[in-house]
Order: C-alpha cells, then sequence, then structure tokens
C-alpha cells in the first residue's frame, strides 16, 4: 500500500524515511505511546495485503489446475507466515555503533542495516526501487484496465451482450486510460503528505476490501448459475508443453505479488503495546491475517475457476464473464481505480524521497502564483523528477500492457531477496543460529527452495513480457 528536502522530507513513507534518521533516540523514546493490539495490526496487515494481486489469482489457479493452484496459494501462505515469524523476531536488536544499546527496527531498511551491514543496506535498496517502480507499472495497467472496462459494461447493457461495437470501445487499447491515470498521478505526486492523509488508509482498505468481495461474489454466484464445477485437474491445456510450463511459471508469481506485506511489518510492530512482546503480539496477528487472506484468495481464485473453467480471464472484474448486474461491475472496477489512485503514492512517495535526499530539493526553488493557491514555494528538481518517475511508469506500462505476465515478473523478481533473503539472513544474526546446526540447515534449505521457486516464476513472466511483445 505502501518527500522532499527540508520540512518536504516529513512526507517520506517510513520505508526510506528513516535511512537518514538515528535508529533509536533514548531521550524521546518515552514520549512515544504504543497502544495496538492483536486485532489493530491484523486491520493493518489486510490493509496491506489485499490488492490489485487478488484479481489475477482465478488465471493463476487455471494455469495450475485444481490440485496445483489451491495448493500453491496455500503454499506461499505457509511461506509468508514463516518469514513474517522470522522478521517479527528482528524488531529489538542491539546497535553496535551505539555501544550496544537497545534498537526499536522502525523499518525494513533500517533493520538491515542494523543487523547486515550498509552494503546489505544498499543492495536491499535497489531490490526494493525496482520493486515500487514497478509496482507502479502494475497499479498503471490495472487501473486502465478497470476505466476501459467501465466503459464496456455500460456498452454491453446498452447494446447487447457481445455486442461488437463494445469490444473497441476507447479505440480497443488501454492506452488512453493509461495516459489519463498517468496525468492523474503527476498531480497528485506534487501535493504535499497526499500519501500520509489520515483517511486515505481507511479509504484504501475499505475499496480493497470491496473490489475483492465482489469478485469473490460473482465468482460464487456465476458457480451456481452454472450448476457445475469447471476446470481440470491440470489446468488449461496449451499446444505445447514449453508453453505450459511458462504459463505456470507465470502463475506463480502472480501469486507471489499477491501475498508479502514485509515491508510494512516493522512498522506494524513498532505501533503494539508490551506486554506480551511486540513480536509475540506481530506473530499472532500475522498467522490471524493470513488466514483470512488465504480465504479470501481461495475464494476468487478457486471460484472464478470454477465459474469459467479454461476461459478464465487474467483479470476477473475486466475479463467480461460477467456481464450483470452491471452496476456491481461498474462499482468494483471504480473501487480498483480508486484504491490504486491511492495506492500508486503509498508505492511512489518512497521512490520519490530516496532520489530527493540524495540530490537535495533546495537549490532550484522558486515562488510563483499559483491559480486559486495563491504564492507557493516550487521546487524545480521535486517537479521535474516526479512528473518523469510518473511518465517513465506510464510509458512501461504503455510498452508492456500485459497485466498477469508483468504481475508475474514484478512479484517473482522481488519476492525472494524481499521477502526470504534478508529477513532469513537478519533473523541467523540476531538469534545468533550456529552454522551447520540442524536450525542453520532448516533455514538455509527454506531460503533455497523458494530461491529456485522464483528463479523459475521470474524467467517464465519474462518469457511472457518479452515474448507477447514480440508477437
Amino acid at each position: 500500500m505502501g518527500g522532499g528536502g527540508g520540512g518536504g522530507d516529513r512526507q517520506t513513507e517510513p520505508l526510506l524515511e528513516k535511512l537518514s534518521e538515528p535508529s533509536y533516540n533514548s531521550s524521546e523514546e518515552h514520549l512515544v505511546q504504543r497502544t495496538g493490539t492483536v486485532w489493530t495490526a491484523m486491520a493493518h496487515i489486510v490493509t496491506a495485503v489485499i490488492g490489485s494481486g487478488v484479481l489475477s489469482l482465478a488465471w493463476s489457479v487455471a494455469q495450475l489446475g485444481w490440485v496445483a493452484g489451491p495448493t500453491a496459494i496455500v503454499l506461499f501462505a505457509g511461506v509468508t507466515a514463516v518469514q513474517s515469524s522470522l522478521l517479527a523476531d528482528c524488531y529489538i536488536s542491539r546497535d553496535p555503533d551505539e555501544r550496544g544499546s537497545v534498537v526499536r527496527n522502525k523499518s525494513y531498511v533500517q533493520a538491515v542495516r542494523i543487523y547486515l551491514g550498509e552494503k546489505s543496506r544498499l543492495f536491499c535498496v535497489f531490490f526494493l526501487s525496482v520493486n515500487l517502480f514497478g509496482s507502479g507499472v502494475v497499479y498503471t495497467l490495472t487501473s486502465a484496465t478497470s476505466m476501459r472496462a467501465i466503459e464496456k459494461a455500460n456498452c454491453y447493457h446498452s447494446k447487447g451482450h457481445g455486442a461488437a461495437a463494445c469490444s473497441v470501445a476507447g479505440g480497443g487499447s488501454d492506452i488512453y486510460y493509461m495516459l489519463v491515470f498517468g496525468l492523474a498521478q503527476a498531480v497528485l505526486s506534487l501535493i504535499p503528505d497526499f500519501h500520509n492523509m489520515a483517511w486515505l488508509s481507511v479509504f484504501a482498505a475499505v475499496m480493497s476490501f470491496s473490489y475483492s468481495f465482489i469478485g469473490f461474489g460473482l465468482g460464487a454466484a456465476k458457480v451456481v448459475e452454472n450448476g457445475v464445477i469447471q476446470g481440470g485437474i491440470s489446468g488449461i491445456a496449451l499446444a505445447s508443453p514449453a508453453q505450459k510450463v511458462w504459463r505456470v511459471a507465470q502463475a506463480l508469481g502472480d501469486i507471489a505479488y499477491a501475498y508479502p506485506y514485509t515491508l510494512a511489518l516493522l512498522e506494524i510492530t513498532d505501533t503494539l503495546r508490551s506486554p506480551p512482546a511486540e513480536s509475540e503480539t506481530m506473530k499472532t496477528a500475522s498467522r490471524a491475517s493470513i488466514a483470512v487472506t488465504t480465504f479470501l484468495y481461495l475464494g476468487c481464485g478457486c471460484f472464478g475457476y470454477a465459474a469459467f473453467g479454461d476461459a478464465t480471464p487474467g483479470n476477473l472484474l475486466t475479463g467480461f464473464g460477467f456481464y450483470e448486474p452491471y452496476w456491481l461491475i461498474d462499482l468494483a472496477n471504480l473501487s480498483v481505480v480508486l484504491h490504486l489512485l491511492g495506492g500508486y503514492q503509498v508505492v511512489g512517495q518512497p521512490a520519490f524521497a530516496l532520489a530527493e535526499r540524495q540530490f537535495g530539493t533546495e537549490a532550484c526553488v522558486y515562488d510563483v502564483e499559483l491559480p486559486l493557491l495563491g504564492r507557493r514555494r516550487v521546487s524545480l528538481f521535486r517537479l521535474c523528477y516526479r512528473t518523469a518517475y510518473v511518465a517513465a511508469t506510464t510509458t512501461v506500462a504503455v510498452w508492456f500492457p500485459y497485466f498477469n505476465q508483468v504481475v508475474g515478473l514484478i512479484g517473482a523478481f522481488s519476492f525472494w531477496p524481499k521477502v526470504i533473503h534478508f529477513p532469513v539472513e537478519m533473523y541467523i544474526v540476531q538469534a545468533k543460529v550456529a552454522p551447520w546446526t540442524g536450525r542453520w540447515l532448516a533455514i538455509r534449505s527454506f531460503s533455497a527452495a523458494c530461491l529456485l521457486v522464483c528463479v523459475f516464476a521470474s524467467v517464465g513472466s519474462a518469457v511472457g513480457v518479452f515474448g507477447s511483445k514480440r508477437s
């Protein structure tokens, strides 16, 4: 879900904001009141996890089939539960630079620096930056598809289901809607503190739950209407074994994209009261939240596949297996667009902050008279960089408009380093796990197995993205 120079630095998302702050300030720590509970942590986690990734799960189950599809969703849930437990144990540490003082690791990047050092922090920031940029591309693709789906749903309702004129509504392309979404983000990215507005997270949660449950309900209703469960054990049959292998890889990448909330975990932990220990409360909240999320994911994925079988669309709400009630389909897709309008800023602001902190924004600041806003201070660097960043994500989305393949590539490429490697390495340091012991071998095997799956999914998704472009 997930700044600028001078006073603007306070705009940044906590993920990268704390890169330049002290890890712990004992003189201020006693002023912080942490009142969070298991229930508030669960609310934060579910809000962080459930998003646009849920829309591709029916397609993923269709590629994998009735056995492997649900099993993959449950396995990724298990992996997420394990890594969240490891990472929660890393919340409290001792800072070697502060004479061993107790440190509350309030952000993911801060924890990587404390446990693994500056080089690992830079490596981590690179992968996070790629993931944040990729998420911006995915949000652009998803929003454009949903905007066009609203137009098509209204057209089908007025002209009849399957009307040829509706299939080319909007010129038959999502590019126009991508440009509209990009223009909106260019404007929103310049509004101070937009991503930190108190109402934004609540609004995003309502929107994400709305379209997720609508997709769940529509799929279930379609199965009841059909009177039969469609699909097969091995999923959709393709022309060649190689095509099937790459589709399976893309499906795994899509599922990987849907689950993790690694970046928010330590920040959520830092809101919890103690006793009991914050890490124990977080583990309990994580297990419960993952169970709730998995139930919803299995519902969306399995009901979608059961409803459409081999014709399961890549995006459950925009593939037009559903035509009526058209207003409910419009509402679901509008919820997607509204959710991602704010969601883009949540993932974009940390990337803005990283560049602006590195290069500064005070060198080219001008007082400008703006219509309706009066006289304002404008940073030329911030204006140009943020506009260029939004333009870049929009351009990539236009160039590679392949929803499932792009989601799979972003999910698979960033999953292992972000979700597995750094939490595992930090836990080994924090728990002082001795090499070649049973626990050390188990943790290393867990990391290696996840790496193999992610490499396979990354290659398959890359083949899907670039293969689709060539064709």
